[in-house]
């Protein structure tokens, strides 16, 4: 026995073997094993592509129209086209997913492979081998894997929607808590903590765009004895109908803010002083309308003024408060400035 060098390996093709020992090796291949002879129409199966789909071992015609046949009908037309590239040698391979119908009438995910042994001198196919192999539990994992994916993308589309709902209510009660921190609670108009936001920034763009801006500073005369003689009920309601009044005076982009107590501030811009006196006068003719309280009928007295070149806030708002106060010496329900 010579060394092991000398062992001649072992050479083989398919044409050594008869039709009869290559389907004996078939029969012992678990695997769906087909062999179709297109020259002749028949096609062999192992008995391992029959237990695939239930049926007994050759019990089917060993014809393609078996293929045909139990190939799911939604499926055929798209494996036919895969199936006719091959052949046509318009595709380097032949592969396919799709199902077959088994012999309890259901069907299972198979994957098929095929190769071309041999053409006729045509070009036509002459001798084709392939393999159905199941992909059921694989289908079945993506198919649960989708579920999932689906269950997860609904959750998360209505966690996503609730976040939203959420959101909008906190918005909401954001703006109302704004709201209510900006505004009087008593005559509903903007509180000082508003003015005192609202007032610089006025400045700055008096300032910028170089516009006029004038001031009303109002409070009401007496208001002390009104309170004193009878009761802070009456009071409020005579502080909310003042506050009417000034309203109806007021125009759009005029801030009306209630300074403290029974003392009052309207932010006019873009007004020069002479126009802003003419609201203030508006306003001084607005309250001989208002119902009296007791013996006493409701006015105001005014100072009214311009911002100077390069005023804040803070001068501008001790110049409105002199004002009022030399309104206040002259004898009441007086406009100064």
């Amino acid at each position: 026995m010579g060394d092991a060098t000398d062992i001649e390996p072992l050479k083989f093709n398919l044409s050594d073997f008869n039709e009869d020992m290559l389907h004996t090796i078939m029969e012992l291949v678990s695997d769906g094993i087909w062999d179709w002879n297109a020259n002749t129409g028949f096609v062999y199966r192992n008995p391992g592509w029959y237990e695939m789909l239930g049926y007994s071992p050759h019990s089917l015609d060993n014809t393609v129209l078996t293929w045909e046949t139990v190939m799911h009908p939604d499926d055929y037309s798209r494996v036919m086209a895969v199936f006719d590239d091959y052949l046509n040698q318009r595709a380097p391979g032949y592969q396919a997913e799709y199902r077959c119908r088994k012999q309890d009438g259901t069907y299972t995910w198979i994957e098929d492979r095929g190769y071309i042994l041999a053409r006729n001198a045509d070009g036509s196919v002459a001798r084709m081998v392939g393999a159905h192999r199941s992909i059921e539990d694989k289908k079945r994992l993506l198919e649960e894997l989708q579920r999932r994916n689906h269950s997860l993308e609904a959750l998360v589309e209505e966690r996503t929607r609730e976040l939203s709902r959420v959101n909008q209510q906190l918005q909401i009660q954001l703006e109302e808590n704004r709201k209510l921190a900006e505004t009087d609670a008593l005559t509903s108009v903007a509180n000082r903590y508003r003015l005192e936001k609202a007032l610089p920034q006025e400045c700055d763009r008096a300032q910028r765009f170089r516009q006029p801006l004038s001031l009303i500073a109002m409070d009401i005369d007496d208001f002390k004895i009104i309170n004193d003689h009878y009761g802070h009920a009456l009071g409020d309601a005579a502080l909310v109908q003042v506050v009417e009044c000034l309203k109806s005076c007021r125009r759009d982009g005029d801030l009306l803010a209630r300074w403290g107590g029974d003392e009052f501030i309207l932010i006019l811009p873009n007004t020069p002083l002479a126009d802003a006196r003419l609201i203030a006068e508006e306003i001084r003719h607005g309250l001989t309308n208002l119902l009296p309280v007791g013996d006493f009928q409701v006015t105001l007295s005014f100072g009214v003024v311009q911002r100077f070149e390069e005023e804040q806030q803070t001068g501008l708002l001790a110049r409105a408060d002199q004002a009022l106060y030399r309104s206040k010496v002259m004898g009441k329900n007086v406009i100064s400035g």
